[in-house]
């Protein structure tokens, strides 16, 4: 009896420590949420004629310590994501935000940079995330996630592909009681056809269960990357010619309008200023290559540019009030400024040439240098591609050829 007793106190004990494990280590482990039903794969739209394709790309990225590698790839390789969207056939416009997160207790807990075509002004916002804070174990990955589907301005286009990259290395805090968590969250995204892909980075095992199923309920692609990113490095001889070509083609934008349209221009073309004295030669690259497709043409040019206005014959130079011109066209007479416009087209056209030569060239040298690296076919470009390329395919847009480095 003795013996049957002491069995089954052991037993009691055992089971104790097993259901108490989880709160005897805090929050670093959460206890693994109950597993969701799958939802069904979306079926594909039929798209609205007449209606341009839109690509919109929220990332949500773990900015804590831990992700400092991850988040120097996001700065490097955020202008060859937007070109391998910008490959498709429709040509699409392309939006992108950000959604950075910590945990609490740390200098935030989420910070967000809202869905926009102008892109200069969303890189110049991310070239200021670093990595800091964190090292307890699960984020603030549920208020991410909801500030991803909920506060980004997602378009009502019927011809738009709707994407979240999740990126980070640590499970979410299941533990928050005053917050939504990510089942719901992801429930009302797949309501609104936006599609969650999960990204892990690093190989630590409490992550993958959560992340795995938010892909799943978010009809995505789950994928694990190393710690750094597992992201192409490559660069080319023709990069210092190409962001020096990009920077005096930015040079030759001329805005118009009232003084609030001006001065919002004025913001994007301090973005550009500091992308063009913070950002890497390799990554102005990237810009000018992007900036030369159809899709990248909006990030280039802005709103209410003067040359591009007066050559497709949107506007007469003659006709607009002084005021509403750029201050070095205001004090010119009408043929003199005429000709300024003029002259300055033709020097864009012979920008746009030479930037076109050299990134066909540049497109040449990295194809041969990704077939013979090791690993390009599980790279994170690559993976980003076919995941695009499947998802994409939904309001008919066609990717060919790979990922743009």
């Amino acid at each position: 009896m003795k013996h049957k007793l002491l069995g089954i106190a052991i037993f009691a004990v055992t089971l104790a420590s097993v259901l108490l494990y989880p709160s005897l280590r805090g929050s670093a482990v959460p206890a693994p949420p109950v597993p969701t039903p799958v939802q069904p794969i979306l079926p594909p739209l039929q798209p609205i004629a007449g209606q341009k394709p839109v690509v919109e790309v929220v990332f949500v990225l773990d900015t804590t310590g831990s992700m400092s590698g991850l988040i120097q790839t996001a700065k490097e390789k955020i202008w060859s994501i937007a070109s391998t969207m910008a490959q498709a056939k429709p040509s699409p416009e392309i939006r992108i935000g950000l959604v950075a997160y910590r945990d609490r207790g740390d200098q935030y807990i989420t910070r967000s940079i809202d869905l926009s075509g102008d892109l200069d002004s969303m890189y110049a916002k991310l070239m200021d995330f670093v990595a800091d804070g964190g090292g307890d174990g699960p984020e603030s990955v549920n208020a991410a996630l909801n500030d991803a589907v909920n506060e980004m301005s997602w378009s009502e286009n019927r011809n738009a592909y709707q994407v979240i990259f999740l990126v980070g290395d640590a499970p979410p805090h299941m533990d928050y009681a005053d917050e939504a968590q990510y089942p719901a969250i992801i429930s009302a995204a797949t309501r609104r056809g936006i599609v969650v892909n999960t990204i892990q980075s690093g190989n630590l095992g409490v992550t993958v269960a959560p992340w795995q199923q938010i892909a799943r309920l978010g009809n995505g692609r789950y994928f694990q990357v190393e710690q750094a990113g597992g992201a192409l490095a490559l660069t080319t001889p023709f990069d210092g010619e190409l962001a020096r070509l990009s920077a005096a083609l930015d040079d030759t934008r001329l805005y118009f309008g009232s003084e609030a349209e001006k001065a919002a221009m004025e913001i994007k073309s301090k973005a550009t200023e500091k992308l063009h004295g913070l950002a890497s030669v390799a990554s102005r690259a990237r810009r000018a290559a992007f900036n030369l497709s159809k899709s990248g043409e909006k990030n280039f040019l802005g709103q209410n540019e003067l040359v591009e206005a007066v050559q497709s014959g949107e506007v007469d130079l003659d006709k607009l009030e002084p005021e509403s011109l750029p201050a070095s066209l205001q004090a010119v007479a009408p043929q003199a400024r005429r000709d300024m416009v003029a002259a300055t087209a033709a020097k864009r056209r012979e920008l746009r040439s030479q930037i076109k030569e050299l990134s066909g060239k540049r497109d040449a040298f990295l194809t041969d240098q990704a077939a013979a690296t090791e690993g390009a076919a599980e790279s994170l470009d690559q993976k980003i591609y076919d995941t695009v390329r499947s998802q994409a395919g939904r309001i008919g847009l066609d990717y060919e050829g790979g990922p743009a480095y």
